[in-house]
């Protein structure tokens, strides 16, 4: 296996002759007001803006595959590099001094979709899919919540139903579907049989430009329109893009939202990006709050939860570099992040008063109303933070079902 200082000198090579530097590496502290308009990364993202951006995603993508740094843990009969944990942190370190598109696009088919398939996928969609999601090529959602199948995700209508030619034929709705307007294919989990609960649900992957598949976006009062609604009239789909057997898609979903909630809590989540506790506390200076006695008891008390879900994430990552599998435990996560992102909208909004309301032009102010409106929802994505607690109760703690 190749060092970590030869991999390291490798990845350095190949993002030099690529990429440029960075602007404002991590090491630089934080400056408010850095970067004017361009740093109003507080915003929804605009469907036609990602849609112009997903070439450069797809090209960086593909330049990682070639390149061998696409898949770094992956298994080498997949595409992958079949290299070490800190293999990967040593990639991570390093790509962040670089401006590259990224793979905020990718979350979903990367962080959700791909290690699904990884786990109950057949040798064929291994061999098929994980290489072109890894390298950019296939873009994925996840076709789950229906309108009436939310929190209760066993009690969906979809159906699928085998033709006289072996096909599936799928017709329903999903809503919620964050990315579907960018995908290519989506996994979909769909009622195949009657009772008993649990028991009759199928997991396959759906061609998201076949015939009969519509997608319309939701509007949100943040403005933006990141999820879907997504209609299915009578869509074929081969039986060769089944996940796992007929019948056991209730496990396939509980796979991928265990890696939901993993993804959506990961440690970015604890200090850093959106919620950086630099940028908050240079929020503060801005506001001239420095002196506020209640202000510094809020953003302390902000600071403990921040730190809190990161060491709670760090656990689990050590876990997962160890080769466990995301438990139910991950939903602890998702519930730090609901919960963090609800108080930096209210601590938001009492730094800035009247300045995150009104659109004065000046940076770093009113850029914030999305993300004081959209906290909310967070308690409803990857799970209800209701339901999370309860599985919390009984698969972590044990507690009993309540009657």
């Amino acid at each position: 296996m190749i060092s970590l200082e030869d991999f390291a000198a490798e990845v350095e090579e190949y993002l030099s002759a690529h990429y440029s530097k960075a602007r404002r590496t991590q090491s630089k502290k934080f400056v408010w007001g850095e970067g004017s308009d361009e740093v109003r990364v507080f915003q929804e993202p605009d469907p036609e803006k990602e849609a112009d951006a997903l070439p450069a995603i797809r090209d960086w993508r593909a330049g990682l595959w070639e390149a061998g740094l696409a898949w770094i843990t992956g298994p080498t009969e997949y595409g992958g590099r079949g290299l070490s944990g800190a293999h990967q942190r040593v990639f991570e370190k390093i790509v962040r001094g670089y401006d590259v598109p990224g793979d905020g696009a990718l979350t979903i088919s990367l962080g959700m979709i791909a290690p699904t398939i990884a786990k109950h996928g057949s040798e064929e969609q291994k061999k098929d899919y994980l290489p072109k999601m890894y390298s950019g090529e296939l873009i994925c959602c996840q076709l789950f919540s229906e309108p009436g199948a939310g929190s209760d995700l066993a009690s969906l209508s979809t159906k699928a139903v085998r033709d006289d030619e072996g096909n599936w034929r799928i017709t329903g709705q999903k809503v919620w579907t964050s990315g579907a307007h960018l995908a290519d294919i989506g996994e979909v989990i769909c009622r195949t049989a009657d009772e008993p609960r649990h028991r009759n649900l199928t997991a396959f992957l759906v061609d998201m430009k076949a015939p009969g598949v519509e997608v319309r976006p939701l509007r949100q009062m943040t403005g933006g329109s990141a999820f879907n609604e997504v209609f299915l009239d009578d869509v074929v789909v081969p039986d060769s893009a089944r996940i796992d057997d007929e019948g056991n898609g209730w496990k396939v979903a509980l796979t991928t939202l265990a890696n939901e909630r993993n993804a959506m809590g990961h440690s970015a989540f604890g200090g850093a990006g959106i919620l950086s506790t630099e940028r908050l506390s240079e929020l503060i200076r801005h506001a001239g709050s420095a002196d506020d006695a209640v202000v510094r008891r809020a953003f302390g008390e902000l600071l403990v939860q921040l730190r809190a879900a990161r060491y709670t994430q760090a656990v689990m990552g050590a876990r997962a570099k160890a080769g466990d599998s995301p438990g139910p435990e991950v939903a602890l996560n998702k519930i730090a992040l609901s919960a963090n992102m609800g108080r930096l909208g209210a601590f938001v909004a009492e730094v800035l008063g009247p300045k995150a309301v009104a659109d004065s032009g000046e940076w770093g102010t009113y850029a914030w109303t999305s993300v004081m409106l959209g906290a909310p929802g967070y308690r409803l994505g990857g799970g209800t933070d209701e339901v999370l607690k309860n599985m919390i109760a009984q698969r972590v703690l044990g507690l009993p079902r309540p009657r």
